[in-house]
């Protein structure tokens, strides 16, 4: 709900505030005093189009100001400043924001009727939510029926895309079922090679390397040993010749420790002379055993190369060998996951289709009841000749898609006005008359909200709670009374003050019959300052309510006969309410 309006340098407009209620507030004033500036000051508030020419002569920049309480966000304070020249800057409780992000916030808090190309029901997607809501129709089932079918699709057709191949990892690019064949049969190949290697390890390669140069130098590795082997322990040779230097050593208690160091060191050396001969024993000549491994690492290393690129290792080829088992195991196992996927989806898509048809019929039937019920709306609002189509796109049949899917639905909702006799209902958005287009909101709100009997009825009626919960809270309507009079006038109150009872309204009317059903009255005028007029608002009650109705009714508000008939004006009213 708009609680305070704040407006500066607009137009006329020097310095007005505003302090708003709830319920049905209208706005009057004589021809050019300013009434619509208010309106202009809301638009703006919202998101609308800022012009440098709105600004009042003299001064730099307008400024809007709207406090909002209730609804979603809580309490929410929204600014417009509009420049002589360059571009307006918007702010949300104070920070900046950008004028769409205005718009955005706006449009959940106010809906304007009449000359505005902003207003929420003149979107389509709109109009298909307000028709579902008319119908109790619920979209849900079809929305999630067509998930379920998305995700059937997408599994199916991951299940039969190849993984990416080359640079060590298995699998190949192949699509489709003769792709899946033949990429099986590579990767059993594959396999059959690998497993047929036996690889022993991630390290088999380094060990065969180790043993095969082992091998390849026997003899020379025996005649080291042997040579070694004489030295330590030949005759004459330096076991001997320790073991003299222990004995020498004897019988010396000086030289205990070193003795027993020396003692030590001729036991470790003749230890060593031992492992050195049985190494020289062990090292033989085994060329078959040589070939077997020099083969044998010839075979990793072209595996290697196949499997692991240039670069890479026995541990790549082992990782490799490991995707490929695990890939043909999809590929061989995919027949079966095919056939239930596509079992699966059939099954989707038949639920889709049931779900979109019921949808579809809900949708239409809606349709056939809601363009009577707006038109005996409209005729209460002196428009007794007006046509009001609701028009659902799409039929029955078809294959499923999207877009086949969207017209069995009966996504595409479309709201078409006849003001007049004779006339091609045009859609709601190209309706030239603002006070027309005007009635025919308010008589889709009314129907909408569940208030249509109040006004057919001739009473304003007990409040009925809402059938849509997600509507604007703040209603603004200006021209909803343009060409009418008489007891149309009354039943255009009638409906507002209905309204009035769901939803903060604002209506800018010059019809006594129609400000007289409202909660609150605020009276615009011009006064003049310092030589230049300024418009100036101030909320009427008791007997200055009566007196500006009786101008409103007559031109002349001391007129003892117009307060007359605007003190039963306002008593009907109450009556109604």
């Amino acid at each position: 709900m708009l609680s305070e309006l704040r407006v500066r340098e607009l137009g006329v407009i020097e310095d007005l505030a505003l302090v708003l209620g709830p319920g049905m507030t209208a706005v009057t004033g004589e021809t050019g005093a300013g009434k619509t500036l208010v309106v202009e000051a809301i638009e703006l508030l919202v998101g609308g189009r800022a012009e440098g020419l709105r600004v009042r002569q003299g001064a730099a920049e307008a400024l809007v100001e709207g406090r909002f309480v209730g609804g979603g966000p809580g309490e929410v304070v929204l600014s417009r400043v509009v420049p002589v020249d360059g571009r307006s800057r918007a702010y949300v409780n104070g920070q900046m924001a950008t004028a769409s992000a205005l718009a955005e916030l706006g449009s959940g808090l106010v809906d304007l009727h009449g000359q505005h190309s902003h207003q929420s029901l003149l979107s389509a997607p709109a109009q298909r939510d307000a028709l579902d809501t008319f119908g109790g129709t619920d979209p849900r089932r079809r929305a999630a029926a067509q998930a379920r079918a998305r995700q059937l699709e997408e599994a199916l057709a991951a299940a039969g895309g190849g993984v990416a191949g080359g640079g060590g990892t298995a699998g190949g690019g192949a699509g489709g079922a003769g792709g899946r064949e033949r990429e099986a049969e590579l990767l059993a190949h594959q396999l059959a090679e690998l497993e047929a290697a036996n690889l022993a390890g991630a390290g088999e390669d380094e060990v065969l390397a180790a043993e095969e140069e082992r091998l390849s130098r026997a003899a020379s590795h025996r005649e080291a040993a042997y040579r070694a082997y004489e030295a330590l322990a030949g005759e004459e040779q330096v076991l001997d010749r320790l073991g003299a230097v222990v004995k020498a050593l004897a019988n010396h208690p000086p030289l205990e420790a070193l003795q027993a160091r020396l003692r030590a060191l001729e036991a470790e050396l003749a230890d060593a002379a031992s492992e050195v001969r049985e190494a020289a024993e062990s090292l033989l000549d085994d060329p078959a055993r040589l070939a077997e491994v020099t083969s044998r690492r010839a075979l990793l290393h072209q595996l290697r190369r196949k499997y692991a690129g240039p670069g890479g290792s026995l541990a790549d080829v082992i990782a490799y060998q490991d995707q490929a088992r695990q890939r043909l195991a999809e590929l061989e196992g995919w027949a079966a996951r095919a056939a239930e996927l596509e079992r699966a989806l059939a099954e989707a898509r038949a639920d889709l289709r049931q779900a979109a048809t019921e949808l579809g019929h809900a949708r239409r039937a809606a349709a056939a009841s809601l363009g009577p019920a707006v038109e005996a709306v409209l005729q209460a609002l002196a428009m007794p000749r007006a046509r009001f189509e609701v028009r659902v796109g799409g039929a029955d049949g078809g294959p499923v898609g999207p877009a086949e899917m969207a017209a069995l639905a009966g996504d595409e909702v479309a709201f078409f006005l006849a003001a007049n006799p004779g006339e091609v209902p045009l859609p709601l958005s190209k309706v030239a008359s603002g006070g027309e287009l005007a009635r025919a909101m308010l008589a889709l709100r009314l129907v909408l909200s569940g208030l249509s009997g109040a006004v057919l009825s001739g009473e304003a009626g007990p409040c009925v709670p809402s059938v849509g919960s997600e509507e604007p809270r703040t209603l603004v309507f200006d021209e909803v009374d343009a060409g009418i009079g008489g007891e149309a006038a009354l039943a255009v109150g009638r409906a507002l003050a209905a309204l009035g009872q769901r939803h903060q309204v604002i209506v800018v009317t010059h019809l006594a019959q129609v400000a007289a059903f409202a909660d609150a009255q605020v009276a615009v005028s011009k006064v003049e300052r310092a030589g230049r007029s300024v418009a100036v608002a101030r909320p009427l009650d008791g007997q200055e309510r009566v007196v500006e109705l009786s101008r409103m009714l007559s031109g002349q508000p001391g007129s003892l006969t117009a307060r007359r008939h605007a003190e039963e004006l306002l008593a009907t009213a109450r009556r109604a309410h």
